[in-house]
């Protein structure tokens, strides 16, 4: 499995980090990249590499969560690289196929966050982390969604409303970094 592309990412992300927890869990991902040539692969014992999408509507208002299945928290919608090297084309993968939306649009191919998080023992599963690279994309409100055996619901949730779905400092400084990139646009 090739890492260079995500290496080079990664390395491009450090000026962009916000200093504290994301800029610690970007040290630790490029740290566990370095170190683990099966980082890509979903079966890699101590974690691996996942991309996540960040949606954002065209007003930069609102975003698209789903109730995750088995962790039963609202998230950003995202997966498993699963030997793809391409954590953006993960990201707008996923995204399309956890909601239905097929207008995804990315908004830039730089890495928007980065996050490391524990995942809990299943059954035939042993906890590991996930190391998280995620991108901003935007889609439609207005475009149907479809839920999938991995939601429990899915939703465009204003961005003020978000801490009261999932009040985590990951999913906070998501919305921090939105509203700072709207507020630059504008």
């Amino acid at each position: 499995m090739h890492r260079g592309p995500v290496l080079t990412l990664l390395a491009a992300h450090v000026t962009r980090a916000e200093p504290g927890a994301e800029a610690a869990a970007l040290r630790e991902i490029l740290a566990f990249v370095r170190t683990h040539p099966d980082c890509l692969d979903r079966y890699c014992a101590p974690g691996h590499l996942t991309g996540s999408a960040w949606i954002v509507s065209p007003c930069r208002r609102r975003v698209l969560l789903t109730h995750h299945h088995k962790l039963d928290r609202w998230l950003q919608l995202g997966g498993h690289a699963d030997g793809d090297g391409d954590l953006l084309a993960v990201a707008r993968r996923e995204a399309a196929e956890e909601s239905g939306l097929a207008g995804l649009r990315v908004v830039s191919p730089a890495i928007f966050d980065v996050d490391r998080h524990w995942i809990p023992e299943r059954p035939g599963q042993p906890g590991h982390f996930h190391h998280d690279l995620r991108f901003r994309l935007e889609g439609d409100p207005e475009e149907p969604l479809r839920l999938t055996h991995e939601s429990k619901a899915l939703a465009w949730v204003e961005l003020g409303a978000v801490a009261a779905l999932n009040p985590e400092e990951s999913i906070a400084r998501l919305v921090r970094k939105t509203l700072a990139a709207a507020g630059a646009a504008g």
